[in-house]
């Protein structure tokens, strides 16, 4: 007989009713205070609950609460203060907890598994060819990478493709980690990491890419984003955006309460309907649109797996609720791509 693909450790089988068919926050919460656990495949005891679950009144409470909420019906009016708090809350945890489950170059967004045989290293540094080939980097462009992370586009674009690369990022310990990169590697001639709002910038750029930064802007404020690139970005120069939607039949669901409240403050999922509206509004061409789904889930579940295998590492740096909060999240997202209620894309476009 084979080995239970997970395994539900529960107090009692009312537990495991609640676990498996109550509201979904309340369930989130009693795993990362470890009031149950879940050995095994994590991303397949989620699914299981996907199928069992049905929205009760609870849920649907706050579903409403998610969409109504101060943390919601801030994406309408976020300053620059609140934005940086936001990003600060999700990103300034030590950066050797996120070394512990990313790759070596901190790529934080979907890889690019050309060869089901790649390692994860091999497939971000896919990824990253990939985007610089995509928006035609040529030695001495301007280049700009918006919310730059830990600054691996920036360095990979400047050594690689001898671009002037420039990143900005509002979380104070990416920009200080990028720094450092860069004077490692010996690029500060070609290089730059600024801890500034992108609503900030100035300048021109020849090429601008935007990865995984543009769901912390909003619906409410796409046309704003979408106005800013276009003001920085030089006549006929490329622009490539990719980062997490939704489908347009998915709203906001208790796990977005969850989401709000322990892991992206101010964060909203929009559809690629208000994707590409809100870029052609700007004035930006389309080009070419590419999904990244099931790239993404397999990248989460890689880093679900390098959690695991580092979880007294990773206890030992954040405390153990923060710890089982990411390993939550990363566990759904990785099985919301698998169902297609998220979904990601690479939209590349041009300005006219």
């Amino acid at each position: 007989m084979e080995p239970p693909a997970f395994t539900i450790s529960v107090a009692d089988r009312p537990q495991l009713e609640r676990v498996l068919k109550g509201d979904v926050y309340s369930a989130a919460f009693g795993f990362i205070r470890r009031e149950f656990d879940i050995s095994g495949d994590l991303v397949a005891a989620l699914h299981l609950r996907q199928d069992l679950s049905h929205p009760g009144w609870r849920d649907r409470f706050l579903a409403l609460a998610a969409r109504f909420s101060p943390a919601r019906i801030e994406t309408w009016f976020q300053g620059r203060k609140r934005a940086a708090e936001n990003i600060r809350f999700h990103y300034d945890v030590p950066t050797p907890f996120y070394e512990a489950f990313l790759d070596s170059h901190l790529v934080y967004s979907a890889a690019a598994f050309q060869d089901a045989g790649w390692s994860l290293d091999q497939a971000q540094e896919a990824k990253l060819k990939q985007m610089c080939e995509a928006l035609e980097l040529r030695a001495g462009e301007r280049f700009l990478d918006v919310g730059c992370g830990w600054g691996a586009l920036v360095a990979y674009a400047a050594d690689c493709y001898k671009v002037r690369a420039t990143g900005c990022t509002l979380s104070r310990k990416q920009y200080q980690f990028g720094r450092s990169l860069i004077r490692l590697r010996g690029l500060e001639n070609l290089a730059s990491i600024q801890e500034l709002d992108y609503r900030d910038l100035s300048g021109r750029f020849d090429k601008i890419a935007s990865v995984g930064m543009f769901e912390h802007v909003g619906r409410h404020r796409l046309g704003g984003y979408f106005r800013k690139v276009y003001s920085l970005l030089e006549s006929g120069g490329k622009f490539l955006n990719s980062g997490i939607v939704r489908p347009q039949n998915v709203v906001d669901g208790a796990e977005t309460w969850f989401l709000l409240k322990r892991v992206f403050p101010g964060g909203e999922l929009v559809h690629l309907s208000d994707v590409v509206r809100a870029a052609e509004k700007a004035g930006l061409e389309i080009l070419r649109v590419e999904s990244r789904r099931t790239d993404y889930a397999r990248t989460c579940r890689e880093w679900v797996v390098r959690l695991r295998q580092n979880e007294n590492v990773c206890v030992r740096l954040v405390g153990e609720e923060t710890y089982r909060t990411w390993l939550l999240y990363l566990a759904a997202s990785a099985a919301n791509f698998d169902a297609d209620t998220t979904n990601v894309f690479s939209v590349l476009m041009r300005k006219g």
